[in-house]
């Protein structure tokens, strides 16, 4: 009970500031214009000193196994929730691709790195970035692959090569890794700045969900029927697999990093799924719906699932 209450708590705050974006849409302090360059400052240039603040301890073997590990079981958990979104989603050839994306890619940057720096401080963030990496190489590759369309030329392309394997996600590691390691330490002058910019991540983040909330349509999510079974995928059944497949392995693994990792599979939808679903002329409105709708159940799914991870893990 205690751990629910907890969670629920560290929920709670993120939806607090979630309205306090969408109350400076309603009163238009900001605009879409403003919040982009907001989403920009975010992705760019504060989730890089989030992750190299979170490599900023002692080095532990130990940490850099569970690492490891985390890489494995983030690569399983996408592969396996692909082949769940084949089994699932229905739909015509715009809103397909966008239900299968939909079950597959959660919001593990914007959602699940506050939630994990909340309840499991920044270690929880060490681990919990690895699902965030693996969330680009899949969404640039597979996911490119499915809003593209597999008859259509050019599928992986240059650019998704790149993103691919140069993303903010990719680059922290690259700049953070050495530096745990070798247990180096940034100089106050440069580490004070990191560690000031990684701490604008929570609000930041959730100011821009609430922003976008704000403004959500859900009548073209709730006509679809598919929607229904692609958002309980998303925010039930998916992390509740990956307590049952982490359950009979605890002994093993790090509780930390398998706590991040569910936190991980069970934040809502990625907005990146509408970003596609807008380049690659798909059903924008359901993605919008998607988004919107799975992260407004998901202050009554994360609480009680992470509660009972924190519990038997």
């Amino acid at each position: 009970m205690q751990n629910l209450v907890t969670v629920a708590s560290q929920v709670g705050v993120l939806f607090a500031l979630m309205g306090v974006g969408a109350l400076c849409r309603r009163l238009r302090l900001v605009d879409e214009v403003s919040v982009k360059g907001m989403v920009n400052v975010l992705i760019l240039v504060v989730t890089p000193c989030l992750i190299v603040d979170a490599f900023q301890r002692p080095f532990d073997a130990s940490m850099l196994r569970g690492f490891g590990c985390a890489f494995l079981i983030a690569f399983l958990a996408h592969v396996a929730s692909i082949a769940l979104s084949y089994a699932t989603a229905r739909g015509g050839s715009a809103a397909l691709p966008v239900l299968r994306a939909a079950t597959v890619f959660s919001n593990a940057g914007f959602m699940g790195i506050p939630l994990e720096h909340a309840v499991l401080g920044p270690e929880g963030v060490f681990y919990g970035i690895v699902y965030v990496v693996m969330f680009n190489v899949f969404m640039w590759s597979w996911g490119l692959y499915e809003m593209k369309g597999a008859g259509r030329k050019g599928v992986v392309d240059r650019k998704a090569l790149l993103a691919m394997t140069v993303n903010p996600g990719t680059v922290g590691i690259a700049v953070g890794m050495p530096l745990f390691v070798l247990s180096v330490s940034l100089p106050g002058v440069v580490g004070t700045p990191v560690r000031l910019l990684a701490g604008l991540n929570t609000p930041l983040a959730m100011l821009v969900i609430g922003f976008y909330l704000a403004g959500a349509d859900f009548r073209r999510v709730l006509s679809t029927p598919a929607a229904y079974v692609a958002a309980s995928a998303r925010l039930v059944l998916i992390p509740l697999a990956m307590v049952a497949v982490l359950y009979p392995l605890r002994a093993g693994l790090d509780r930390t990093m398998m706590l991040a990792i569910v936190i991980a599979a069970s934040a809502p939808v990625g907005a990146l799924v509408t970003m596609f679903a807008s380049k690659y002329g798909r059903d924008v409105d359901l993605s919008v719906g998607l988004v919107s709708g799975t992260t407004l159940l998901s202050i009554a799914t994360m609480p009680p699932i992470i509660a009972f991870a924190m519990e038997v893990l």
